[in-house]
């Protein structure tokens, strides 16, 4: 049976899985502490262009974005983000139950703009009742969205702009970043999303690691005592060289470009088939998801010898499905797909 689920479905690229085991004997110190943690932030910092980064590596994406999200607000605040990003939609209310409110606003192919933001947040301001809300403490935004979409340069600078008018701190969730920066469509560069965003993090989960994500803060801003955070949230693995060997590897030789870099070769193979037997998209994705719109009864019929994943309901007699390809993803595959279509 074919599997387009997700972008996570395999282990790890074979590179990692074998310094894994080359290095497997070695003792080394725990809680990233280790050599192979110090080598990853230094090429961190060097790909990023941001030497003064302070990075953290974390086991996965919700516990990333909820101790992120926990270790920056006051308690009277809350975040900014779009409707559908994925700590308002996916992540089972993990940032309310650390006692801080999501505040959605409307999205536009899974964006928010500036414009949006500082209209929300002046009337926020303005309102003489704003004692008793809860105060708008930070923003965050995915990069790819949840709809494979991307923000510009431009973009993320106006949002960037309007964060620093209101001092607050602006955090991009990276989970499929590789995927985002080696779209043909982005114009948006790592150093640059050093530069615009206080902090973001790089996903391996669904780039090519076991698992693990790389928080990059960017501003010499790190919450006090955030090992603390981690240590009391979970997320501070005694074993935390599995992470940082990892993003060392994916950091050499830029092999965590190469691997987005095919996971995008092959949604692009995918979209120009389904554009080729007149299949209609949800919205244009530059990125790896690609978001096809089947009536009821194919879709059924697909689902025999096809996973995807259900999306959302279109019409009476139509549903949104997503098609994901990863860097694992072969070709051959791609073609048996397009050929049951």
């Amino acid at each position: 049976m074919l599997n387009f689920e997700s972008d996570y479905l395999e282990g790890a690229h074979e590179k990692i899985l074998a310094r894994l085991v080359e290095t497997n004997q070695e003792k080394l110190s725990g809680y990233g502490r280790d050599k192979y943690s110090a080598s990853a932030i230094d090429k961190i910092r060097q790909a990023t262009l941001c030497p003064e980064a302070e990075i953290y590596f974390i086991s996965g994406g919700t516990l990333t974005n909820a101790l992120v999200i926990a270790s920056l607000l006051k308690k009277y605040e809350g975040v900014i983000a779009p409707e559908t990003g994925h700590i308002t939609t996916h992540e089972t209310g993990a940032i309310e139950f650390s006692g801080h409110k999501v505040l959605s606003l409307p999205q536009t192919n899974g964006k928010i703009s500036a414009e949006q933001i500082r209209e929300y947040l002046e009337q926020f301001w303005a309102d003489d009742n704003r004692e008793f809300m809860v105060f708008p403490g930070m923003v965050y935004l995915s990069h790819p969205t949840e709809y494979g979409t991307l923000y510009s340069q431009e973009e993320l600078k106006m949002i960037s702009a309007v964060c620093q008018q209101y001092k607050i701190p602006l955090f991009l969730d990276g989970a499929r970043l590789g995927y985002g920066l080696v779209s043909p469509e982005s114009d948006l560069s790592l150093p640059q999303i050093a530069e615009y965003c206080d902090v973001f993090y790089i996903g391996g989960t669904k780039v090519g690691a076991l698992l693990g994500e790389a928080i990059v803060f960017t501003k010499k801003n790190t919450p006090d005592y955030f090992i603390a955070h981690m240590k009391q949230q979970g997320a501070l693995l005694a074993k935390g060289r599995l992470l940082g060997l990892q993003f060392d590897t994916l950091f050499t030789n830029q092999l965590y470009f190469q691997i987005s870099q095919h996971a995008i070769d092959m949604a692009m193979r995918l979209k120009q088939g389904l554009l080729a037997k007149n299949y209609r998209f949800y919205l244009d994705s530059p990125t790896n998801q690609q978001f096809v719109i089947l009536e009821n009864k194919q879709m059924e019929e697909l689902k025999r010898q096809v996973a995807f994943s259900f999306w959302e309901k279109y019409d009476e007699q139509h549903t949104v499905i997503r098609f994901a390809t990863s860097w694992a993803t072969k070709q051959t595959e791609i073609d048996e797909l397009l050929a049951l279509l």
